[in-house]
């Protein structure tokens, strides 16, 4: 029953990139944001930045082939990180513009390129990376707290993981993928 149950999970997160859509997500891990404390309309610090954190949690088309980070200046909010479909970028700036006390909100996400060899890459380090037995939890997530990043062949990890083994074995199952160019893990370890 717990396969049965971990292959439904993948196969609800994989089917719609192997069908050439987006992946749809409930959730986003905590994005690294990097934030500052804010004082908005009498609220502690920090109020402004869970409120975005919050908007962006509630993005649908969030996936692990994206990763979005944010930074809170006063009013402001800068956006940051890289994401597979435009719309995407789009919405996440909407989003943010529509929270009460945001007075500026500079969109600098970037959108990688739209490429089917990309695609193939994306699809093939998922497998390899979310189906290596020690990394398979991570993917019982929402969205997983790996971020495959791919931009014209070249793979870069991103987000969290419990331990340096699992940062190693990401890295090494992503560089295991044919036709990746380079590897560039950021992944970090949980405090």
């Amino acid at each position: 029953m717990k396969n049965k149950l971990k292959l439904l999970t993948t196969l609800l997160v994989i089917a719609p990139v192997l069908a050439g859509g987006s992946l749809l997500s409930a959730g986003l891990p905590a994005p690294g944001a990097k934030h500052h404390g804010s004082q908005y309309s009498g609220q502690p610090a920090g109020y402004l930045a869970q409120s975005v954190r919050h908007e962006l949690l509630m993005l649908p088309y969030y996936s692990v082939f994206d990763d979005i980070g944010y930074r809170v200046d006063g009013y402001n909010v800068t956006l940051t990180g890289d994401v597979v479909w435009p719309t995407l970028k789009s919405d996440a700036g909407n989003v943010v513009k529509r929270i009460e006390g945001v007075q500026h909100v500079d969109n600098q996400i970037r959108v990688l390129p739209l490429s089917s060899f990309d695609n193939r890459i994306r699809v093939a380090t998922y497998r390899a990376i979310y189906g290596y037995p020690t990394l398979q939890r991570y993917a019982l997530e929402p969205v997983g707290s790996i971020h495959i990043i791919v931009d014209n062949g070249h793979v870069t990890l991103k987000g969290v993981v419990a331990n340096s083994m699992d940062r190693n074995v990401a890295y090494l199952q992503a560089n295991s993928v044919p036709g990746v160019f380079s590897v560039t893990n950021q992944l970090r370890v949980e405090d």
